[in-house]
Order: structure tokens, then sequence, then C-alpha cells
């Protein structure tokens, strides 16, 4: 396992299913390999992209494994991080037990759901009470991170809960949900000098974040684009003007995760990107109607042209 958790782009990976519903490993490795060939520098797996809540316990070891043992195989994606969550249950001993397999089963980091402490929701001491409860029940040399997981509700970390996990020294990787450009520079402040590295999951924030000092980028659109989001992480500061019209197109094309995801993003990969998959999802019952391979396509468009155009530039 690696012990360094890399700045960049990590997308939050699909799970894709057979025709008979099972996890598809062919896919599974095929997207790990094509992660790596568009220079993203981590995974994180065993998500609410991976559709967690659905998935069995032994569902998210496997993709675990498969992901890490596929990434490790691949030139490109031999040095990729792999982080992944996977706990959903409401005990807090059972989410201990859901944690532990995760790290077994290979993740460079373990990454807690916000919402999955306090889960009434009844304030920030209780959520913190429940955090040293889990903490007490997972080995204190295991890289941990914590991920504002929008189901089922989003549970944004306020100061207390943010000062509580960096004073830890534990935690390692932030995903950060919250949307709000004034919110991102205080958390980069506040955890300034710490173990945790922020990653946005925000497309229309995203170059603010770096600008902030954010490590990268951890969203839905890595599964479309992710060169796209490599390119602004590793140029913006060099080539500003072509980064905020970067940023410009990155925003107004994030606004189609609002079509039936992750379904799009199945579709996505096997017709454009030569990735087969069925497009089985257990979280969206809704197929594809024309208008949104419509859209999809001009994404695909929209993308292939601004690749070649910043390949020109660079």
């Amino acid at each position: 396992m690696q012990r360094h958790i890399r700045d960049g782009i990590y997308p939050t990976m699909i799970a894709p299913y057979a025709s008979d519903g099972r996890l598809d490993e062919e896919a599974l490795r095929k997207l790990v390999r094509w992660y790596g060939r568009k220079g993203c520098q981590g995974i994180f797996a065993a998500c609410q992209s991976s559709e967690v809540f659905y998935l069995s316990m032994e569902e998210r070891k496997k993709m675990v494994e498969v992901v890490k043992d596929e990434a490790s195989r691949q030139e490109e994606g031999a040095s990729m991080t792999i982080v992944a969550s996977g706990h959903v249950s409401e005990s807090i001993e059972a989410q201990a037990e859901e944690l532990m397999t995760i790290h077994e089963a290979g993740a460079d980091a373990v990454i807690l759901i916000s919402n999955r402490m306090d889960i009434p929701n009844t304030g920030t001491g209780a959520w913190i009470r429940d955090l040293e409860k889990l903490l007490c029940r997972l080995p204190s040399d295991i890289k941990l991170g914590v991920y504002e997981c929008p189901t089922p509700y989003k549970r944004l970390l306020d100061d207390e809960m943010l000062q509580t996990i960096r004073d830890t020294g534990r935690f390692y990787f932030f995903k950060d949900t919250c949307c709000d450009p004034g919110l991102l520079e205080k958390r980069a402040v506040l955890l300034k000098g710490s173990t945790l590295k922020l990653f946005n999951a925000n497309a229309q924030t995203f170059l603010a974040s770096l600008q902030h000092g954010y490590s990268g980028y951890c969203g839905i659109m890595a599964n479309f684009h992710p060169e796209l989001y490599v390119w602004l992480h590793q140029h913006y500061q060099l080539l500003a003007e072509e980064a905020d019209l970067l940023e410009d197109i990155l925003s107004m094309a994030a606004f189609t995760e609002a079509l039936p995801y992750p379904v799009t993003a199945k579709h996505y990969l096997s017709q454009y990107e030569g990735i087969p998959m069925t497009a089985i999802s257990r979280s969206c019952g809704r197929e594809l109607e024309t208008y949104d391979k419509l859209i999809l396509e001009q994404l695909y468009r929209l993308s292939r042209h601004y690749s070649q155009r910043l390949a020109e530039r660079t």
C-alpha cells in the first residue's frame, strides 16, 4: 500500500454490472486502466457513485480488491492512490467491521462518511462522540479520511468537527461537498499545515479551491473528461487565462450531473470511451431518453475538442 496520498484528480468510481446484475470485473479493470491513461492520480472506490448503499459487503470488498490489484498492474496506474469508503451500517460496531474489511482489501486510506456518525443529526457533540467511539475500534496506523456524502443526507462538517479530525493526526483525505466559495477558503485556512489534504467535489468552485490551497478534485465529472481536470490542476498557475476559460467550460458541463447518474456515466463510457458495460443501476430507476443521450453526445464532442485545444497549447 502507498503511504502517501497524492495530490490531483480522483474519479468517484462507478460500479459496472454484468447483464445478470453482478459486478462486472472486466469492465471494472478496464475503467481503472482508463483512469490511468487519462492521468488521474487516484481513485475513490466504494463511494456514492459506486452505489455503495446498494452493494453487499462482499461486493464492496471485491470492488476495492479489484481496483487496487488492477492499479498496481498498470504502468499508468501503478502510482494511483486508492481510497475507499464502504461503511453503511447504523451501529458503530458494524461500521468498524466494514471499515476494517475495506482496509484489508487494500485501500490506501479508508474514508468515513460524515452522516454515519450521529445518524439522527442531533448535534456536533454527538457527532464527535460517535467519531471517538469509531476511532477506538480502528488501528491507529490506518490512514483515514472524511467524505461529506449527500446520501442519505448531507452532513457538512462545522469548524469544531474539522478541528477534531485535524487534531487526531489520523486523517489525510477530506472530500469537500460544501459548494460554497467562502467556506472553501475558510476550511483551507483552518486545516493548513495539518495532515489533511482537501479535495473539492464541485466543478463550479474547483479553480477557486485550487487557488486557496486544495489538493485536487474528487467528483462525478472525472468519469467523463478527467483529462480536463488533470490539465487544470497542473497548469492553473502558469496559464491563468486558459485556466479561467477551462473552468467556465467545466462549470457548464457539470450541470449534466442533474441527468440520471450514474446511468449517464455508464452510457458515456461504453458509447464513447470504449469500455463496454451495461446501463444497469441499482440506485437510479430511470433509463436514458433521447434527449439525455443527445446531451451526452454534445458533452463528448466538447470534451474532445477542448482536449485537443489544450494539447496544442502545451
